[in-house]
């Protein structure tokens, strides 16, 4: 046997080595039981490219985050067991008051692990970059115990700077702070820009940090694309702002981007800061022995009576899918209307299959993005998409310039939906995302108006005639976009 195996040419070893590693990829995929078309793409691209067909699976192959590879179950679990007993015995008893499709959406998000909907005392719809950074920095003057705040990007200039220098006076009068920023989001960090802060007795963390001597390639597709502050458990602001100047007027100009946050303050900020201890533990497992789960950081509040809110938030690590079953749930069960609003369009089958069902069925679809979007490549592939929903009958509008950043969604009067979540595979199932749902008129009526106003700023997608596909230039840009559709499992 040893003559043989001396036998054999590097060119044997490889083939053979390319055989074991197909092998084994192709039972990996197979036991992910991923859809059919998915399974076999994956197995084809293993098989008629060897080792490049590896390498990218290596990046972008893992449909899921193994917890126990990232010990993130270590993080999540201490949460989870501290959590039950505390939020439970200090949770409001009121009842939802919702009915028809609000009961069956609530609900079903319940039973997919989110808990159920609360009871906010005052919510505030954020439609301008610099009111936003007003309230953040407002809600962190106003703070007297602590400072959560986690975020997806944190960019050095002027707003970041001035969120920094005020969480840097919040720590020297002794209120606590601590802030998580994603790796890759807020790569453009000096490595010193914390130092004041940590000098003070601030606390900073890196969530899935990368390194060149524990470099794992999978980690470039988990990132938390969360955007979340929390201040004395009692106050709390999410949505799709980043810490940029790039959503600033004062700083930025016409060029700014338009986007929507909220400003919460009442029961469901209980939930906003228990998803940021799950990442703040995973991120900084120093503190996992640490107790957060009392009154300090999870105040009993009194009763509520205004808007119900139902917290979502999804990650990698999260089998249920919750994001998406809330998107898929809201579309499907509309009867009125669907009004969507987002920087990247790239739904899966079922989101694509809700929205046109629903406008074939009569329900006003309408679907609002940016004329073009901050990555060429994600906005050639969203415009494969439109030619469905027309056809069907929804309306497509491209906004601006400038950038169209909103993650929102209005379904008939009385369901919204304002997030982090782009609708697109990234966000349903490789990010931490986390989305906020509101079953309630008056934020709903709020939002629709901000979607009139925007479709003032755009124009309507149109379909390319005949005439114009017997030209060479379109063919080429309808090639150009087929081609980066390919790429939408990863974009």
């Amino acid at each position: 046997m040893r003559e043989f195996l001396a036998t054999l040419s590097l060119g044997t070893w490889l083939l053979i080595a390319w055989v074991l590693w197909a092998v084994v990829a192709v039972i990996g995929i197979l036991a992910q039981r991923r859809s059919p078309v998915s399974t076999l793409a994956w197995m084809l691209a293993l098989l008629l490219m060897p080792y490049l067909g590896g390498v990218i699976y290596l990046f972008f192959g893992p449909r899921r985050l193994q917890r126990r590879l990232l010990h993130r179950a270590g993080a999540t679990d201490r949460v989870a067991e501290a959590a039950v007993e505390h939020l439970r015995a200090t949770r409001s008893d009121a009842a939802f008051t919702g009915r028809g499709m609000q009961r069956q959406l609530m609900r079903m998000l319940d039973k997919a692990g989110e808990g159920r909907a609360a009871r906010a005392s005052r919510v505030e719809v954020i439609n301008d970059g610099d009111e936003c950074h007003g309230a953040i920095l407002g809600a962190v003057e106003a703070a007297r115990d602590h400072v959560h705040i986690e975020y997806y990007i944190w960019e050095p200039g002027t707003c970041g700077e001035e969120l920094r220098d005020a969480l840097v006076r919040k720590a020297a009068q002794g209120v606590e702070v601590r802030v998580l920023v994603d790796h890759v989001g807020s790569s453009q960090l000096p490595g010193d820009f914390w130092a004041r802060l940590q000098q003070v007795g601030g606390e900073t963390a890196v969530f899935n940090e990368l390194r060149i001597t524990r470099f794992n390639p999978q980690l470039l597709n988990f990132r938390t694309h969360r955007k979340l502050v929390v201040c004395d458990g009692r106050v709390g602001l999410t949505g799709g702002m980043n810490i940029s100047d790039r959503h600033s007027r004062r700083l930025s100009g016409a060029e700014a981007w338009r986007d929507t946050h909220l400003a919460i303050e009442g029961e469901p900020v209980r939930k906003l800061q228990r998803v940021f201890l799950e990442d703040w533990l995973f991120a900084h497992p120093a503190d996992r022995e640490r107790d957060f789960f009392n009154a300090r950081y999870f105040p009993r509040l009194a009763a509520q009576d205004g808007p119900w809110l139902q917290i979502v938030a999804d990650g990698p690590d999260d089998v249920e899918d919750p994001i998406h079953r809330g998107y898929f749930g809201a579309m499907t069960g509309a009867t009125r209307r669907v009004w969507l609003t987002t920087p990247y369009f790239i739904p899966d089958e079922a989101i694509l299959t809700a929205l046109t069902t629903a406008a074939l069925r009569g329900v006003d679809v309408q679907l609002l993005v940016p004329k073009q979007g901050d990555s060429k490549l994600v906005t050639a592939a969203a415009r494969t998409y439109y030619d469905d929903l027309v056809k069907a009958g929804a309306h497509v509008h491209e906004y601006g310039p400038p950038m169209l950043h909103a993650k929102t969604l209005v379904v008939d009067d009385d369901v919204a939906i304002v997030g982090t979540a782009n609708v697109d595979n990234r966000s349903f199932r490789l990010n931490f995302e986390l989305i906020v749902v509101a079953y309630d008129r008056t934020i709903t009526a709020t939002l629709a108006r901000q979607f009139e106003q925007d479709l003032r700023l755009s124009a309507p997608f149109q379909r390319p005639t005949r005439e114009h596909l017997k030209r060479l230039g379109p063919l080429a840009d309808r090639f150009v976009d087929s081609l980066a559709r390919l790429f939408s499992p990863i974009l």
